[in-house]
């Protein structure tokens, strides 16, 4: 009757019970925030009340809503049934697997693509109707996506028309502030040009929340002293050693664990203490995202394990280090991403991927293989990940290994249309996501081969999220290439 807190990726207002499970899930899955306790943005508040006020909660329960699907047995718990398991597990369903959103109906050429509905969303956002642009989000619009022939991302088109709410929506799900237009232009650049001056300053914290957003902490948290132990002299070098993709993991990470230690704050304030809340419990360390390796959500869960001052030196650390990035080399993305949509796993892994694009030697080469080629190359990839992604649906288990090595010839014959060395390093990283992932995909599947007697038992659930994360990274690098190779041709 009195939702305390919200889900913002998700556009509703969950009560205390609800939010435990919700916590639990990850930021990945959904985003939490106190709606009286936590520093809000205005207009990121007024974008989640919007959402909720206006059914985005029937987004996610579409099936559940349906008189024709009622047959099915599945209801909604009741507010006096219990958080676990009866109510954890709707969440999960609901939340998680997205098991009541709406499903595309099915066409010859195998139904609605990424692309049309990333289209449709480009078209929306100049409108005011969020519900809609979060509809598409949810069925896989991409908030990033380029449009081939307008030249432009979701959030240009929405700074542009001076829709502050949907560009909050967008930046929630993933969407880059610094993007640039075909004639270099970010979102910032638009929304100046439009007259929209508060716009373009919140795209601009937008932009810089990561950085931002931890040194706020560490002034509100007032650290004291800095550690200047031999350890934390050690800890410093081996942090500026990393590579910038390692640094930009780590500071996403931390930033995840800033969010968990603000929302066990609020929640120890805001708690009745006075009743035994066994069913209530706080989140002890970061949940596991299985986009991401073992090894990285080993490292997230012992960010947990650090007092105030070490975690204090730990971002000034990586404070510090930006900023000598930024004035120097560079973070590709340093403090960019905010929210943290379906779509940020990374390639990891060398194998095929030195194999494309990063020879050594030799002097690179700016030749791009023509659009129509990669196109048509990129086609061929999608209707292999598509035939997996619907083995997967279909519990099709033992088609894993086949339609995985399918995807991985078809990733080669793309690859081998670009220079062994481009010159460009937008397309050189594309096609490292694309060799490593395509690689990860085929150790992935081999799990699910039923042939090998002596292999572990197989977590089948864990293992399909980790096959869908893969085959959205091969999709994804594709599609980079596509739009690079469309942009440079133009020009």
């Amino acid at each position: 009757s009195d939702p305390g807190w919200t889900s913002i990726n998700r556009g509703v207002l969950i009560c205390d019970e609800c939010c435990s499970v919700h916590r639990s899930l990850g930021r990945h899955i959904s985003i939490v925030k106190h709606l009286r306790h936590s520093g809000w943005p205005p207009a990121l508040l007024q974008m989640v009340q919007t959402l909720a006020s206006n059914g985005a909660n029937s987004i996610w329960e579409h099936s559940l809503l349906d008189p024709a699907q009622v047959q099915s047995g599945r209801r909604k718990p009741n507010p006096q049934d219990k958080v676990h398991p009866t109510k954890s597990e709707f969440i999960r369903a609901k939340y998680q697997m997205l098991s009541f959103v709406h499903k595309l109906p099915c066409r010859d050429d195998d139904g609605v693509t990424t692309k049309d509905l990333s289209k449709q969303l480009h078209s929306s956002v100049r409108t005011g109707s969020l519900e809609t642009c979060l509809r598409l989000l949810s069925l896989g619009a991409q908030a990033n996506f380029f449009h081939p022939e307008k030249g432009t991302t979701p959030l240009h088109v929405a700074a542009k028309a001076g829709q502050v709410l949907q560009a909050e929506l967008l930046v929630v799900y993933g969407a880059d502030p610094g993007a640039l237009d075909i004639n270099g232009r970010t979102p910032m650049d638009y929304a100046r040009q439009a007259g929209q001056v508060e716009l373009a300053e919140r795209l601009v914290e937008c932009q810089y929340e990561l950085t931002d957003r931890l040194a706020f902490y560490l002034c509100g948290r007032r650290p004291g002293s800095l550690d200047l132990s031999e350890l934390a002299k050690a800890a410093k070098k081996k942090l500026q050693a990393l590579n910038n993709r390692l640094f930009e993991e780590l500071a996403m990470d931390v930033y995840d664990e800033v969010d968990r230690r603000e929302n066990d704050a609020v929640w120890l304030t805001t708690q009745n203490h006075s009743t035994l809340v066994t069913e209530r419990s706080a989140v002890p360390f970061l949940p596991v995202n299985p986009e991401y390796s073992a090894t990285r959500n080993q490292g997230r869960q012992k960010l947990a394990r650090f007092n105030a001052r070490e975690f204090a030196t730990l971002i000034i650390d990586i404070l510090s280090d930006a900023k000598r990035r930024q004035q120097g080399k560079g973070l590709s993305s340093p403090t960019g991403e905010r929210g943290e949509g379906r779509g940020q796993g990374r390639g990891e892994g060398r194998g095929d991927s030195e194999e494309w694009g990063g020879g050594e030697g030799g002097e690179p080469d700016p030749t791009l293989p023509c659009t129509e080629d990669v196109i048509l190359k990129t086609e061929q990839v999608t209707k292999n990940i598509q035939e997996l992604l619907r083995a997967a649906q279909e519990f099709k288990h033992d088609s894993f290994v086949p339609c995985s090595e399918k995807i991985h010839s078809a990733v080669t014959e793309m690859a081998s249309l670009f220079p062994k060395r481009p010159a460009l390093d937008a397309v050189h990283c594309s096609l490292r996501l694309l060799a490593s992932s395509a690689s990860r995909l085929q150790v992935e599947c081999r799990k699910a081969d039923p042939s090998d007697p002596s292999a572990p038992a197989v977590d089948y659930q864990l293992l399909t999220q980790q096959v869908i994360q893969c085959a959205y990274d091969i999709a994804k690098a594709a599609k980079q290439l596509v739009t690079i190779t469309t942009r440079e041709k133009k020009q």
